[in-house]
């Protein structure tokens, strides 16, 4: 399991700072629009997918589908980009757009990445990333959730949560085909944290929750919801998937 709130024991280096900006939106398709005549469904299915494969030549832009894990919300897009920006103009084309009257933005997360202050005692020759993976997202299934840890964690000696987070990093290790994206919010949008596991089985998944449930670092976790399982798809099985296509 890679994560990003990992650093190698004993580095030394400048307080660590936001790299890449991260956008998390997911979307449900109005009812009323999915009732519409197929010409019209196909109409925002080609503008939708338009506006996809325009935002992945812009930035790194993967697509998830949510249809039959929640009933508010049918999908996500996940981007990435160097410059804020870049995501702020793709969602004004979006809302511009004559797909935008025909989703309801159901929950937005934002935030960045950035190495971790927590060293990591399983990979001390290995250092947490502090930008994401470009390869696009390989694993079947995406599992996202904003996090916000209490106030009494921070103001736990340096030592002490270096020790709590150890033996969370010792359980995360057990499952090895697990991948963790920490990425971070502080100051940028309501929650600390939003973290997104890459893996082909959500048993796994759950499994590795489950466990995690019984270490210290979850008595420091103030909310750790909504949480969303997502189905990675291409926007061509995406437009199926929520019913703008046959």
């Amino acid at each position: 399991m890679t994560t990003t709130e990992s650093r190698p024991a004993g580095t030394s280096a400048d307080p660590p700072t936001g790299k890449q900006f991260v956008k998390f939106s997911f979307f449900r398709l109005r009812d009323d629009v999915r009732a519409a005549p197929p010409a019209d469904r196909a109409a925002l299915a080609s503008e939708l997918t338009a506006l996809i494969e325009r935002s992945a030549e812009r930035m790194l832009t993967r697509t998830y589908s949510t249809v039959g894990t929640r009933a508010d919300t049918d999908f996500l897009i996940w981007q990435v980009s160097d410059d804020l920006g870049e995501i702020q103009d793709w969602h004004g084309a979006l809302l511009g757009s004559d797909v935008g009257p025909a989703l309801q933005r159901s929950h937005s997360f934002l935030s960045m990445t950035m190495r971790s202050i927590y060293s990591n005692p399983l990979h001390a020759g290995a250092g947490g990333r502090d930008r994401l993976r470009d390869d696009g997202g390989t694993a079947d299934y995406l599992f996202v959730y904003p996090m916000v840890k209490t106030k009494a964690w921070y103001q736990l000696p340096q030592a002490e949560r270096q020790a709590i987070m150890n033996e969370h990093i010792a359980v995360g290790h057990k499952y090895h085909d697990v991948q963790i994206n920490t990425t971070y919010s502080y100051g940028l949008d309501d929650q600390e944290f939003v973290v997104a596991f890459e893996a082909d089985n959500p048993g796994r998944f759950l499994a590795l929750v489950r466990e995690l449930r019984t270490s210290r670092s979850t008595s420091y976790t103030e909310r750790d919801t909504p949480m969303f399982t997502c189905r990675r798809q291409s926007p061509d099985e995406l437009m199926r998937s929520i019913g703008l296509r046959g």
